[in-house]
């Protein structure tokens, strides 16, 4: 029997590339049907949908509309829940936090944190690798995104997230103390009184704008009006919780597929531009957000079919990344799909989409990249890793993906000079 409104949610979220080419199969790239809690999510599969719903000609799909009723209240007015104009001004201004000098400069910090990071880890032993990832993800791009860290604040901040997190994947949106929706909203009340307080020591320090606080409070909108603090605060709490967990999920999916995959680890050891190929190919198969969300503001239609007004839209980006059509043999980890000679990504120009795509794009998604080959260029060079034998990561697919069990792998450290390092 099917929870009203939930439909075949738990299935999707248990196996989402299954679900949808099952899907897909039966009712084609649209599909109105109840699901995440609403009773009319329109799903949409394939490139040519995706593309037509992201690229949004007529204006009928909001991005605010469609995250609001899943994340509205936790990461409110964030840029991801903005459209039209005031989506456009706001992400112009963001972007020049975004400039490859700058995130040149961001790298310069950050590397000297990933040594130091990485120099904690056991030079020989099992390792649950995953959590400690994203603990160095979030250190660094605090640190680089407000110019100074979040000091003795990040464990906090670090507990509010998952609270809203946490909230957002709950079935029961209602806010009864001590369960997960009412810890949700206390915990963005926590959040905006932290991030309140940095803006309002931030503006009244001034201070060079080198990192995204200081220039979100320093800028000045067109018409010659500074953001207010809640503007920033908006900003800030979904951009570092975006930068922690996106770049920490890409990078686990890559060290998991390169564990499988000795003979790629040593390859992108010797040829850096193999590294590219697997971080592709690890996004393909996993990427940070395999779903996206809009609502249909007026009555549209997605490839023909008709959509009203008010309708949920749910184009799943992960379906587009294993067609047999586009891909072949999608379930395969073959990162020369995307070598020169084969381009299998250029099939369609929204078959592999892990930033997205249209005016929502991930505005960090180069920021992103630079921090992942930052990280694997430095793991790689000190350690080897492998999983045992049949090992099959189980994805905790609640939100963006993670290894629900920590990602174990056995690390072995590489002395640099002659291979392997001895062990004692």
């Amino acid at each position: 029997m099917k929870v009203p409104f939930l439909g075949d949610t738990l299935e999707y979220m248990r196996s989402p590339v299954a679900w949808t080419q099952q899907h897909y199969e039966r009712h084609g790239p649209v599909s109105v049907l109840p699901m995440f809690g609403v009773r009319k999510m329109a799903v949409v599969l394939g490139p040519d949908a995706i593309e037509e719903v992201l690229l949004n000609r007529d204006r009928a799909f909001s991005s605010a509309e469609g995250w609001s009723k899943f994340v509205g209240p936790f990461f409110h007015r964030g840029l991801l829940l903005l459209d039209g104009d005031e989506h456009r001004l706001h992400r112009r201004i963001m972007q020049q936090a975004f400039l490859p000098a700058r995130i040149s400069a961001y790298l310069d910090r950050m590397n000297p944190a990933i040594t130091r990071d990485l120099a904690s880890w056991p030079a020989d032993g099992t390792f649950e690798i995953a959590p400690a990832i994203q603990s160095m993800i979030f250190t660094m791009t605090s640190e680089v995104l407000t110019g100074s860290g979040l000091g003795a604040a990040a464990d906090e901040v670090h507990r509010m997230f998952e609270a809203c997190l946490q909230a957002s994947y709950s079935p029961l949106r209602v806010a009864v103390p001590g369960l997960p929706w009412a810890r949700g909203i206390a915990a963005r009340r926590r959040l905006e009184e932290i991030f309140g307080a940095w803006v309002e020591e931030r503006r009244a320090s001034g201070g060079p704008a080198d990192n995204l606080l200081s220039m979100l409070c320093a800028a000045v909108t067109e018409d010659g009006e500074q953001f207010t603090a809640q503007d920033v605060v908006n900003h800030m709490i979904l951009l570092l919780l975006a930068a922690r967990d996106t770049s920490a999920s890409a990078l686990t999916s890559i060290i998991y597929h390169l564990a499988g995959h000795p003979e790629w680890q040593q390859r992108c050891r010797e040829d850096g531009s193999a590294l590219e190929l697997v971080r592709k190919e690890s996004l393909r198969l996993m990427p940070p957000l395999g779903q996206l969300a809009r609502r249909a503001v007026r009555p549209t239609t997605v490839l023909g079919h008709p959509l009203a007004a008010g309708t949920y839209v749910m184009p799943i980006l992960q379906f587009s990344h294993h067609m047999p059509g586009v891909w072949s043999q999608p379930s395969v980890f073959d990162p020369l799909r995307f070598a020169p000679d084969r381009a299998e990504d250029k099939a369609h120009r929204y078959a592999w989409t892990p930033f997205g795509g249209g005016v929502h794009h991930c505005i960090g998604m180069h920021f992103a990249t630079a921090v992942v080959n930052a990280v694997m260029a430095q793991l790689l060079e000190r350690y080897e890793w492998s999983v045992e034998p049949g090992y099959e990561v189980p994805w905790n697919r609640r939100g963006v993906p993670t290894p629900a069990d920590g990602l174990p792998v056995r690390l072995r450290g590489r002395d640099r000079t002659h291979g392997i390092a001895p062990t004692h």
